[in-house]
């Protein structure tokens, strides 16, 4: 199927890759005057954010104002910061894993030595549903997908060399119970060399939907029992840890689960709202709490849509937090986010096309306004990132911050007939499937039904439909598969993984204090039953060489184990 192809008939409106209708000419009901941003190749000087309202009386009246507003000003759709990425660039965050904490250390550095500016550290199967390298149900797993590490010594490992004051780390611990136990061992691994927990900088992912509806594991948590944990590392991080964000509500993930763009924008903001209540409710402060929930974004490939997305989501927190919690400090009525390309748009056939697909999604993600940024590697749909391709990667993202001249103005694209059009779309449709979640209880009781479930099921099964029709086009997929099959030289993970983490873990069992971890983790349990803030046990657990499976076991047998919905409710 290649070629050029004509459009659908007129009879069959034409979408966004959510299901927007588009006009065949966004008209400006809703925006307001022209944008006059000047050249910028040819030398012209540039304002910060130049475009409608900038004047002190050119702010267009009434409903278009309350909108767009102007970049770092309420409801921040056109930006968190008035000049952008003149003010500060976004962070560039390579995600990097596999294989051993030693060999994970030294791609590691291979980026930092490269040019990246944050750690994105991702942990294999096993270590995110915290089983020990040595169960039964992990061996096949080990170091592949993200790196292994089953005890503190590994973080010893994992961090070795890097100044973890200076460079921020953000732990990709998905799972809850995961999550907990490696903030521990990080926070403990990070106090042995000297750094307090005050002076850490980064983000632990650790997102209940990623436990009970995305990478369901063997001996899922229930929905209830990996929201408490995710609460309780995020009470602790903030009372102890005030540079760390303690929750990163993964959307991205959502997406490659099968979501669309609304249904993306609507979890997370379901979730957000969730998680921010749970803290408020355990008496912490509003506003510290706000302003250290961040999001977890995706990149997909339908380019304005994308954009519409940010500029949309940042909106609807804003008028939540003003409106509904009633805070007024623009600083706690921020919408941050890191972005990833999407890796499920990425296709095995002419990998390489992939550069420019991860550089559009890229570009869209930047043109949204987000504050940290990573590009997938051309190869990640058949392996992990070889050295060539994570570095190309990382240069994509020097080439949109220094040569695309995206970075020169605040959004760049407000005032768009079509993206103000979209990000209005997508707010509508997202608040829907919002309400319909508080119909259903929250997110937790909605995730308890079965209604994440069939609705990622839905959108997923519509967007595979719609490629096998041939409704939507994919190069190398389902269009331009001229050619003959691309050849590329896969990463190879390292030998002996598995052989090593096993005998580390056999070393510290019979060397450690068996008496000691056992009390350690009879406490755990403990602060499991009791409603107790289960951190400083496991923190305790950890300086008793507690393994990470057995942390995973004490949380399984106090909180349970649950099984999604076969029949689901939508």
């Amino acid at each position: 199927m290649n070629g050029v192809r004509k459009q659908p008939a007129e009879d069959a409106p034409i979408r966004s890759a959510s299901g927007v209708p588009l006009p065949e000419v966004a008209v400006p009901e809703v925006t307001v005057p022209e944008v006059t941003v000047p050249g910028t190749a040819e030398r012209h000087p540039v304002d910060p954010a130049d475009g409608p309202g900038d004047g002190p009386g050119d702010k267009p009246a009434g409903g278009p104002d309350d909108r767009l507003g102007l970049p770092g000003e309420f409801p921040y759709t056109r930006g968190i910061r008035p000049g952008m990425y003149r003010e500060r660039p976004w962070t560039i965050r390579q995600l990097a894993g596999f294989g051993t904490a030693q060999e994970t250390n030294a791609r590691y550095r291979m980026l930092l030595d490269g040019g990246a500016t944050g750690i994105n550290g991702v942990f294999d199967y096993p270590s995110l549903r915290a089983f020990d390298s040595d169960d039964p149900r992990a061996g096949a797993d080990v170091g592949r997908g993200g790196v292994a590490v089953d005890l503190r010594g590994d973080f010893d490992t994992l961090f070795d060399g890097i100044p973890l004051d200076e460079v921020s780390v953000s732990l990709v611990s998905s799972q809850p119970i995961g999550a907990v136990p490696h903030l521990a061992m990080y926070v403990r691994s990070a106090e042995r060399r000297g750094f307090a927990p005050a002076r850490l900088a980064g983000t632990s992912q650790n997102d209940f939907l990623m436990e009970t509806a995305i990478t369901i594991a063997p001996e899922a948590l229930p929905p209830a029992g990996s929201f408490r944990l995710a609460c309780d590392l995020a009470e602790f991080a903030l009372r102890t840890m005030p540079r760390w964000n303690p929750v990163s509500v993964s959307g991205y993930n959502y997406r490659e689960a099968g979501a669309d763009a609304v249904l993306e924008m609507a979890l997370c903001l379901a979730h957000g709202q969730a998680v921010v209540r749970a803290l408020l409710d355990r008496g912490l402060a509003a506003e510290p709490v706000l302003a250290r929930v961040t999001f977890f974004l995706s990149a997909h490939s339908d380019f304005f849509e994308e954009v519409a997305k940010y500029r949309a989501l940042r909106r609807m927190w804003a008028h939540w937090v003003r409106d509904e919690l009633g805070v007024r400090d623009p600083r706690a009525q921020l919408l941050r986010y890191h972005v990833q390309t999407s890796g499920v748009t990425n296709s095995a056939r002419h990998a390489h096309v992939n550069i420019a697909r991860s550089a559009l999604q890229g570009l869209a993600a930047v043109c949204g306004g987000t504050q940290s940024l990573h590009v997938n590697g051309y190869d990640e749909a058949v392996c992990i990132p070889s050295e060539h391709a994570a570095l190309t990667a990382l240069r994509t993202q020097y080439v949109l911050l220094h040569e695309t001249g995206v970075a020169k103005v605040a959004d760049p694209l407000g005032g768009s007939y079509l993206v103000e059009y979209l990000t209005d779309a997508l707010e509508e449709r997202a608040r829907r499937v919002l309400e319909r979640i508080g119909e259903l209880g929250g997110i937790v009781a909605a995730t308890e039904r079965g209604w994440v479930h069939a609705e990622l099921a839905r959108t997923a099964f519509a967007e595979q439909k719609a490629i096998e029709n041939g409704e939507r086009l994919v190069v190398g997929v389902n269009t331009q598969l001229d050619g003959d099959a691309e050849e590329l030289d896969r990463f190879e993970l390292p030998d002996g993984s598995l052989d090593r983490q096993v005998a580390a873990l056999e070393r510290t069992r019979s060397r450690r204090d068996r008496e000691a971890a056992g009390v350690a983790l009879k406490r755990v349990a403990r602060a499991c039953r009791d409603g107790e803030n289960v951190m400083p046990a496991v923190l305790d657990a950890v300086d008793a060489d507690v393994t990470l499976g057995e942390l995973g076991r004490v949380f399984r047998d106090e909180l349970g184990r649950w099984e999604f919905p076969l029949w689901q409710e939508s």
